[in-house]
């Protein structure tokens, strides 16, 4: 896979009119007025009216019709003129922003420039490197993990000519998507916003990818960018400790030829939220005598087919497992705690055109257009929704008018599905506000597996594990074998690891359970330890995906690493009252955000507070990201 191809010139004019047929019509409207510069093309009866639901942004059939005639006109023009592009300028990107967006980008421009920016631009990229500030430096980072976030600030510190190590316990790339092998895995985010926007890949066969194509993706920019070298595979961190004589960091490592420790000067942690697997507090767990395990350690030597299948949960991998299983086991029954709410994506199963990989390698700008067009969106819009209006007044069925709209519109979405199962609606309707848990893409595929006949809903909790199966509300159900689908430890950063800082303070002891970091990335007694996919990062509607997070973080981490060498220092940390006034502004925001607000339980929260959900808009946490402000730190 090349993630960087040069662009291939538009040849006759039925192939374009014929790959323009396959177009995204909102993204293709976009390219052409950007190529040409003439935004006369973005007229109003063209402007996507649904673009958070619907396909082609809701546009009719005659009018995505008309919108690739003026294209195919203004792209052959433009084409036999010479074909020239350049990055548009701030007021031409501004017009086509907010024509798109329908409000003014104004505030958003920086950001944006970086999203349009091809590949070769890199704009978050190191812009300094350790022979140009600090030649000879004593200098050296352990990466811990090789996901998404690790591969990411390897890749980036050996722009820097930064020395650098990633510990990986698997023995392969990947991360989560490695050990994820479960039937039906696959992102929910579109798959040209889940890779690294300077690494795009043109071919993606899916809108939402499965978990082999992900693998592969990471597995080929590991390779092509040299990171893979750097991986020392099989290789799990124990335990870190700082030394504060030495003024380095002490790792115990457990590999291969045994247990070992190594020092480094610094250490980023990539090993995120969704990695430590959760099982339910249920008496008896363990005494049931056929295979039972998580989803995310499947086992793949037991046999389903013509099993009788209990799944436990109703999360996001249960989503995509059950509808798996119906038809290849004899009986699955679900076990729910609380239903979802589901958004409309009736692409979600769904292949990607050939043409959409085509105009990306001949269209400039196309596959930056149309990323933009998946991205925007969260940039304004959805995570009001999900913001409580106290003088609304909130409730558990919606925490503000926007939020009750939001409900309208995917209960409709729901029980146009239920017309012919009335008596389900009772028990997946979900009776917590939308956002108070995960949203999940819907195709139609979840509620019509659970009207099968071999398929059984069970709302009540699981009280027990027996030899024979499980037993809800005082019924057994006798099964062959029990799949838990109940999620993660998301809160408990850096676990199993023990992280001592200075002076002795062990890293969880400080957290107290209730984890805390300066933009997710930074603690204040810990000098020159990063978190990537720390506290309080994941994304709740703001658009883009963790990737795009991981980005920004690590180009903070970068600049923090520029101020150490600068300033000739050998230690930086956040200090105390930065990282405390932050985290109260966090939690402020959060206690009016529905995940926190509702009483319903998930990961989302522990307790009464959330240490995963970042409560403000993508765009902030890129604003905060893009330099490490000395101010906020202590260099020693």
């Amino acid at each position: 896979m090349a993630f960087s191809r040069p662009l291939r010139p538009i040849p006759d004019d039925e192939t374009l009119r014929r790959h323009l047929a396959g177009a995204d019509v909102p993204a293709l409207l976009l390219t052409v007025a950007h190529l040409t510069g003439d935004t006369a093309l973005l007229r109003d009866d063209l402007r996507a009216p649904g673009w958070l639901f619907q396909p082609q942004g809701g546009l009719t059939a005659a009018r995505q019709e008309e919108a690739r005639r003026l294209a195919f006109e203004a792209l052959t023009a433009w084409r036999d003129r010479g074909g020239t592009h350049e990055p548009p300028d701030p007021a031409l990107l501004r017009t086509i922003t907010t024509w798109a967006m329908g409000s003014d980008t104004g505030d958003l421009l920086e950001l944006l420039a970086e999203e349009i920016a091809l590949p070769r631009d890199d704009p978050k990229a190191p812009d300094w490197t350790l022979e140009r500030l600090r030649p000879g430096a004593d200098l050296d980072v352990a990466v811990i993990g090789a996901g998404f976030s690790g591969l990411l600030a390897a890749h980036r510190l050996a722009q820097a000519g930064v020395p650098v190590v990633v510990y990986e316990k698997n023995e392969g790339v990947g991360g989560t998507w490695f050990e994820n092998t479960y039937p039906g895995c696959r992102t929910d985010v579109a798959s040209h916003l889940y890779n690294y926007s300077f690494a795009p890949r043109a071919d993606w066969p899916d809108h939402f990818c499965r978990r082999d194509t992900v693998l592969e993706y990471l597995r080929d920019f590991a390779k092509e960018s040299g990171v893979a070298d750097r991986v020392r595979f099989g290789t799990e961190v124990r335990e870190l400790r700082w030394d504060d004589r030495e003024r380095r960091w002490h790792l115990t490592l457990d590999g291969p030829g045994g247990p070992r420790t190594v020092t480094h000067r610094m250490v980023i942690s990539a090993v995120g939220q969704l990695n430590r697997p959760q099982l339910p507090a249920v008496d008896g767990l363990g005494s049931f005598t056929g295979p039972a395990f998580h989803s995310a350690a499947w086992d793949h030597t037991a046999d389903l087919a013509d099993k009788r299948v209990a799944v436990v949960g109703t999360g996001a991998s249960a989503y995509q497992i059950v509808p798996e299983l119906a038809g290849v086991a004899s009986e699955v029954v679900v076990f729910q705690r609380n239903p979802p709410w589901l958004r409309p994506t009736p692409h979600y199963h769904e292949p990607l055109s050939g043409s959409l990989s085509w105009l990306c390698e001949h269209l400039p700008y196309y596959a930056q257009w149309y990323r933009f067009w998946l991205f925007a969106p969260g940039l304004r819009g959805i995570l009001d929704g999900w913001i409580v209006d106290r003088d609304h007044p909130p409730t558990e069925r919606a925490v503000s008018a926007l939020n009750e709209q939001l409900r309208a519109s995917l209960l409709e979405s729901m029980e146009a599905q239920l017309t012919d199962a009335p008596a389900l609606r009772e028990k997946v309707v979900p009776r917590y506000p939308v956002g108070a848990k995960r949203v999940l893409r819907d195709d139609g595929t979840w509620l019509a597996t659970l009207k099968r006949d071999d398929v059984t809903l069970v709302t009540a909790p699981v009280e027990r594990e027996t030899p024979r199966g499980l037993v809800a509300d005082g019924e057994e159900f006798e099964v062959d074998v029990i799949v838990y689908a109940t999620g993660f430890h998301a809160s408990r950063f850096l676990t199993p690891m023990k992280v001592t800082g200075e002076k002795g303070v062990d890293l969880h002891t400080r957290w107290g359970g209730a984890p805390r970091a300066h933009l997710g990335i930074s603690v204040p007694g810990f000098p020159n330890l990063f978190c990537l996919y720390g506290p309080n990062t994941n994304l709740v509607g703001q658009g883009g995906s963790i990737v795009y997070f991981s980005e920004c973080a690590t180009r903070y981490v970068l600049d923090a690493i520029r101020l150490l060498l600068t300033r000739d220092a050998d230690t930086v940390q956040v200090r105390e009252d930065v990282h405390d006034d932050y985290n109260a502004w966090v939690d402020a925001a959060s206690a009016d955000r529905a995940w926190v607000w509702s009483k319903v339980s998930g990961w989302y929260k522990d307790g009464s507070r959330s240490a995963t959900n970042w409560p403000f808009s993508a765009a902030e946490y890129w604003t905060r990201t893009r330099r490490a402000d000395p101010d906020h730190l202590r260099l020693r």
